[in-house]
């Protein structure tokens, strides 16, 4: 029969890339702010930026996420240009539109303007082909908080190690 292929020659349509790959994270956030909330938001990218993405590079370390007009946007996070880019490479720092839902946006935008609190990017990973954000509001840690913060982890590993030498000995 001409122009009917057979179940067996059909196109099949290629994999969707499944499971998470994390390309970049801020570990120095979650030392420097004390998180609040956390959201998972898409990015809006151009083909070279997710190129660049999925050859793991960019830093979140400047990165600072605002509402505008209803929309929230993700700014100075550095994502260099990709090597075999040709004259349409991306600008490597921009203002990179997220995509949440409007009742996520206003209550973001509520938290913020209240006072003392800013949205941060915790990372930037890729979930089943998608880039995705984690984002979270946070308020910023005093130099007192974060020596107590560390104090505290430091009391607790003692603890835990102590713990687990009285379980070796058999007590």
């Amino acid at each position: 029969m001409l122009g009917r292929l057979e179940p067996s020659e059909r196109v099949k349509p290629m994999p969707r890339e499944k499971g998470q790959k994390v390309v970049a994270s801020n570990r120095k956030a979650r030392h420097d702010y004390t998180i609040e909330d956390t959201y998972e938001a898409g990015l809006v990218l151009t083909g070279t930026e997710v190129k660049s993405l999925r050859a793991g590079r960019a830093s979140l370390v400047d990165g600072y996420g605002f509402i505008e007009h209803g929309e929230a946007w993700l700014d100075a996070v550095h994502i260099p240009e990709f090597n075999h880019g040709s004259w349409n490479n991306h600008p490597v720092r921009r203002k990179r539109k997220m995509l949440l839902h409007k009742a996520q946006i206003l209550k973001i935008h509520n938290k913020v303007k209240e006072g003392g609190y800013t949205l941060i990017p915790l990372s930037i990973y890729f979930s089943d082909g998608n880039a995705k954000v984690e984002l979270a509001i946070a308020k910023g840690k005093r130099e007192y908080d974060k020596r107590q913060t560390l104090r505290e982890r430091q009391d607790k590993r003692e603890a835990d190690r102590a713990m687990g030498t009285r379980r070796n000995l058999g007590d």
